[in-house]
C-alpha cells in the first residue's frame, strides 16, 4: 500500500480507501490483509488481469497523444480557396518528406467551409477575417493587378486613366446565388485606385462575363475576353511569358490578407504546427511585386 501510494503520489490511507470503496461496489473482497501480509482473494485474482489490460490501454493512449504532440503523423486536413493549389503543394512538400506517416488530404472550394464540420485542421482565408471563433494568422498580402490579354489591349485599345476603364470589358468572380438567377445581372465590380501622389478613385463597373471559379477567370482573361483583376501571387507566371499584360501598372490596388485559420493556437498537434510553419515559410519566401 505505501509503494502504491508513493507512485501515485498519494497517501497509504487514501489508496486503502479507494480499494475498500471498490470492494463495497463489487460486493467482493479483493484482497486478504493483515498487519504482516496484504495478498489477492481469488475474486482479485480475476480481476487482476483485466486491470492490467486497462494499464496498458491507458498507456497506448497517452503514447498515441504524446505522439500527436511531438510527431507529425495521421491526416493532415487543409481547406483552400480554388487556385492554391498551386501554393499548398509546394509549401507542404518538405514537410511530406520528412514525416512519411503524415497523410495530407486538400479540400479546395471558394466556399467557407466550416472547419469543425469537416474536420479541419488548417484553412487558408482571402480578405479579413470576422469570425472570432477561430486562430487566425496573417501570412500573406495578396497583391491585386489589373490584368488584360495583349490582343484584347490591341483589339480594344490600351487605358490611359481610371476613366477610360469604363469602356472596357470586366470579367470578375460572382458567387451563384438566388438573386443571380435568369435575367439577373451580377453586382457590378468596385475598384478602388490608388495613384502614385495619393490621389484615390473608385469605379463601379458593370460585369460583361462572370465566373464562380479564380482559375477559369485567369483563363477567360489570357483569352482576351476583357479585364480582370488578379493576384499577382496567382498571374506571375502568365506576366513573365507575355500572356497577360498589367493594366494601369501606376495606379495601385488595396492588397487583401491571406490568413491561416486553425480551431485553437494551444495545444495543437504536431502535424498542424509543422504545416503551419511551412506555409509560413513559404508565403515569406514568395514574396510581392515590389521585389521584382
Amino acid at each position: 500500500m505505501s509503494a502504491a501510494a508513493r507512485r501515485l503520489g498519494m497517501t497509504p490511507s487514501a489508496v486503502s480507501q479507494i480499494i475498500t470503496a471498490l470492494e463495497r461496489q463489487a460486493g467482493v473482497a479483493l484482497l486478504h490483509r493483515s498487519t504482516r501480509k496484504l495478498s489477492l482473494t481469488e475474486a482479485g485474482e480475476r480481476c487482476f488481469p483485466h486491470c492490467l489490460r486497462m494499464l496498458e490501454a491507458a498507456n497506448a493512449a497517452a503514447a498515441s497523444l504524446e505522439q500527436a504532440r511531438d510527431a507529425p503523423t495521421g491526416e493532415l486536413r487543409i481547406a483552400a480557396p480554388v487556385g492554391f493549389g498551386a501554393h499548398v503543394a509546394p509549401a507542404l512538400a518538405p514537410v511530406l518528406a520528412q514525416w512519411p506517416h503524415l497523410r495530407l488530404r486538400l479540400i479546395v472550394d471558394d466556399a467557407l467551409i466550416d472547419l469543425i464540420e469537416a474536420r479541419i485542421d488548417i484553412a487558408l482565408r482571402v480578405g479579413w477575417q470576422s469570425d472570432t471563433r477561430w486562430a487566425g494568422r496573417k501570412v500573406y498580402d495578396l497583391q491585386m493587378l489589373l490584368c488584360a490579354a495583349p490582343n484584347y489591349l490591341e483589339r480594344e485599345g490600351i487605358p490611359g486613366r481610371p476613366a477610360d476603364l469604363e469602356r472596357h470589358h470586366w470579367l470578375a468572380l460572382a458567387p451563384e446565388t438566388a438573386e443571380t438567377g435568369a435575367g439577373n445581372d451580377p453586382a457590378p465590380l468596385r475598384l478602388e485606385l490608388t495613384a502614385p501622389g495619393g490621389q484615390e478613385q473608385a469605379l463601379e463597373l458593370p460585369i460583361r462575363i462572370a465566373t464562380t471559379n479564380q482559375i477559369a477567370l485567369q483563363q477567360l482573361c489570357e483569352q482576351g475576353m476583357g479585364i480582370a483583376c488578379l493576384a499577382y501571387a496567382d498571374v506571375r507566371a502568365a506576366l513573365e511569358r507575355g500572356a497577360l499584360t498589367r493594366v494601369l501598372p501606376q495606379w495601385r490596388l488595396p492588397s487583401r490578407p491571406v490568413t491561416l485559420v486553425t480551431t485553437r493556437r494551444k495545444g495543437e498537434p504536431a502535424k498542424v504546427r509543422v504545416a503551419v510553419a511551412a506555409l509560413q515559410r513559404y508565403f515569406t519566401v514568395l514574396g510581392g511585386l515590389s521585389n521584382e
